[in-house]
C-alpha cells in the first residue's frame, strides 16, 4: 500500500538547452528539507564547465599514487612476469571504463550527485541504501590512503632529520609518525573544505607534477642501474597455461574492484561537465592509458632497483629514500604528498560527502559530510585495515568489488533499459512523485541488491588462518563464484531488477504516484 504524504505544488518545468543538458526553474525541487539542499540540486547548465582536460587530469591526478602504483608488484608477487601483470591492468581499467560512462551520462545531463541519481531506481529514501554503502567504503579508503601518506612522509622526514624514525612510541607506533599521519589528514580537509572548484584547480596543476616525479623516478634510478636490470627478462611463474588463469580472473577483478567505487559515484564529477563530449574524452583519456602506463612505469623503475640493490623495490618511499640527496628526497616528499592528495581527495572525500548530505540536507552539506569522512576514517583505524596483504587486498577489495559492482548494475539496468536516459528531474526531490515509489523505497531495487549482493560475496573464503571467511565459503555452494565478484553482482543485479521493473513498466504503471512525464525532453 502507497503511503500518502503530502507534496508541493506543481512544479515548473525543467529548464532544457539546445545540448541535451537539462536543469531546474527555481523553485522546481520544492522545499522539503529531508530531501533538498544547495549541495544535491543539480548544477546549473551555465556552471557545467569542466573540459576535456579537467576530466583527464582528473583520472592523471588520481590514478598517480602509492597503491596504484603497487598493483603490479602484488600481481607479480603471485607469479605473473611484467607483461602478464600491465596487461592485467589495462584490461581491467578498460573494463571498469564501461560503466564509468554509463552511470556517469547522468551528470552532464541533469547536474545532479550519485545518490540523487540513486533515487531513481531506490527511491528517495531507499537511496540511503547504497549512498550509504559507497560513503563506508569511501571512508575507508580515506583512513587507508591517509595512513600510506603520512607513513611516506614519515619515511622521507626521517632520512632528512636523524632520529626522527626511532622516537618514542605511542599505541605502537613512534609519535612522529602519528604527527605526520595527522598533519597530512589535516591538509587534505582543509583543501576539500574550500568546495569542488578548489579541487578542480589542485587537480589542474597536481596532475603533471606527479608525472614529472615519477619519470623523475625512473631517470634517476636508470641513471644509477646503467640500464633497467633483470627483471624484464624474468619469466612468468604461472605460465600461459592453467596455473594462469585460476590466478588471473580473482586478480582482474581484484583490479576492476580498485576503481569500482567510481564507477557509482563519476557523477558526483561528470555533474560539473561541460557536455558529454567532455566527460566521455576525458574518462577514455584519462583512466586506461594512465593506469597502464603507470603500472608499466613502476615495473621499469623496479627493475632498476633489482639491478642496483639486488632486490626490488616495490615501494617508491623506500626507493626514493635510498637517495642522500636533501633536494631529491624533498622533491619526493612533495610528489608523495600531492599524489596522495590528489587520489584522496577526488576519490574518497568527495562521494561521503555528498552521500551524507543525502542522509540528512537539513544538517549536513557538502562540507560537513566532507568533515565527518575525516574523522570516520580515522574511527576505522586504517593502520590495522592494512596490517596483512590478505586482509587489505582479498577481503577488503573482494567484498568491496562485489558489492559495488551489484549497485552499478542497478544503477545502469535502471538509467539505460528501464527509463532510457530520461528522468523527471523534480520528481528526485519531491515526496510523493514519480520516485516515491512505497514510502520513498522501491522494494525492487532493494530485492535485486540482495540477491546480486549474496552471488557476489557469499563465497567469500579465506586460507586457514589468513582471513575473516570460512575455507569452504560463507555460503559453500557460492564459493566459484567470489572469484569472479564484481562482474556476478553487476551482471545479476542488472537481470534481476530488469525483470522486476519490466512488467510495471510495459503497463506503464509503478509502485507510488506515478504519471507519464509532462516534460518532454526531461
Amino acid at each position: 500500500m502507497t503511503a500518502t504524504v503530502p507534496s508541493d505544488p506543481p512544479p515548473p518545468p525543467p529548464i532544457s538547452g539546445p545540448d541535451g543538458r537539462v536543469g531546474l526553474a527555481p523553485g522546481a525541487a520544492g522545499s522539503d528539507s529531508r530531501f533538498v539542499n544547495d549541495d544535491l540540486l543539480p548544477v546549473p547548465v551555465e556552471q557545467r564547465r569542466w573540459t576535456t582536460y579537467n576530466f583527464a587530469a582528473l583520472w592523471v591526478g588520481m590514478a598517480h599514487n602509492i597503491p596504484s602504483w603497487m598493483l603490479a608488484s602484488g600481481l607479480v608477487a603471485l607469479g605473473m612476469d611484467w607483461k602478464q601483470a600491465v596487461l592485467t591492468i589495462a584490461l581491467a581499467n578498460v573494463i571498469v571504463l564501461l560503466p564509468m560512462l554509463l552511470t556517469g551520462h547522468a551528470g552532464p545531463k541533469y547536474g545532479i550527485p550519485f545518490p540523487v541519481l540513486a533515487r531513481a531506481s531506490f527511491g528517495l529514501r531507499g537511496a540511503n541504501l547504497p549512498a550509504l554503502i559507497r560513503a563506508g567504503v569511501a571512508c575507508a579508503w580515506f583512513g587507508i590512503q591517509t595512513w600510506i601518506g603520512g607513513q611516506g612522509i614519515f619515511v622521507l622526514l626521517g632520512k632528512i632529520f636523524g632520529g626522527w624514525t626511532e622516537a618514542a612510541r605511542i599505541g605502537g607506533q613512534p609519535w612522529t609518525l602519528w604527527v605526520c599521519f595527522v598533519l597530512f589528514w589535516a591538509l587534505e580537509l582543509a583543501i576539500i573544505y574550500r568546495g569542488m572548484e578548489a579541487l578542480r584547480r589542485f587537480e589542474n596543476w597536481a596532475a603533471p607534477f606527479v608525472i614529472v616525479g615519477a619519470l623523475a623516478l625512473l631517470g634517476w634510478i636508470t641513471w644509477k642501474a646503467g640500464g633497467l636490470g633483470p627483471l624484464l627478462d624474468q619469466p612468468s611463474k604461472l605460465g600461459w597455461g592453467g596455473d594462469f588463469w585460476p590466478v588471473f580472473f580473482p586478480s582482474l577483478m581484484g583490479m576492476i574492484a580498485f576503481w569500482s567505487t567510481l564507477s557509482l559515484n563519476i557523477p558526483d564529477f561528470t555533474r560539473f561537465a561541460s557536455g558529454q563530449r567532455a566527460q566521455i574524452r576525458g574518462q577514455s583519456l584519462g583512466l586506461p592509458t594512465t593506469m597502464t602506463l603507470f603500472a608499466l612505469l613502476s615495473v621499469l623503475v623496479t627493475s632498476g632497483s633489482q639491478a642496483v640493490y639486488g632486490v626490488p623495490l616495490w615501494d617508491p618511499v623506500a626507493l626514493a629514500a635510498k637517495t642522500d640527496n636533501v633536494f631529491g628526497l624533498l622533491f619526493a616528499l612533495v610528489t608523495v604528498l600531492v599524489a596522495t592528495v590528489s587520489v584522496n581527495l577526488a576519490a574518497n572525500v568527495v562521494s561521503p560527502a555528498y552521500d551524507l548530505a543525502n542522509v540528512a540536507p537539513k544538517v549536513i552539506n557538502f562540507r560537513t559530510g566532507a568533515l565527518i569522512t575525516g574523522v570516520v576514517g580515522v574511527l576505522i583505524m586504517p593502520w590495522k585495515l592494512t596490517a596483512t596483504p590478505e586482509l587489505y587486498i582479498f577481503t577488503w577489495l573482494g567484498v568491496v568489488g562485489g558489492l559495488l559492482g551489484t549497485v552499478a548494475g542497478i544503477l545502469i539496468a535502471d538509467y539505460w533499459i528501464i527509463r532510457r536516459t530520461v528522468l523527471e528531474l523534480p520528481d528526485l526531490y519531491r515526496a510523493g512523485g514519480r520516485y516515491w515509489y512505497t514510502a520513498g523505497w522501491n522494494w525492487r531495487a532493494v530485492a535485486a541488491f540482495a540477491v546480486g549482493g549474496v552471488l557476489a560475496v557469499g563465497g567469500s573464503h579465506s586460507a586457514p588462518g589468513k582471513g575473516p571467511f570460512p575455507a569452504d565459503g560463507v555460503i559453500a555452494p557460492l564459493r566459484p563464484l567470489a572469484d569472479y565478484g564484481w562482474a556476478v553482482g553487476l551482471a545479476s543485479a542488472l537481470v534481476v531488477y530488469v525483470a522486476l521493473m519490466w512488467p510495471a513498466r510495459a503497463e506503464g504503471s509503478w509502485e507510488g504516484r506515478e504519471k507519464p512525464s509532462k516534460h518532454p525532453g526531461s
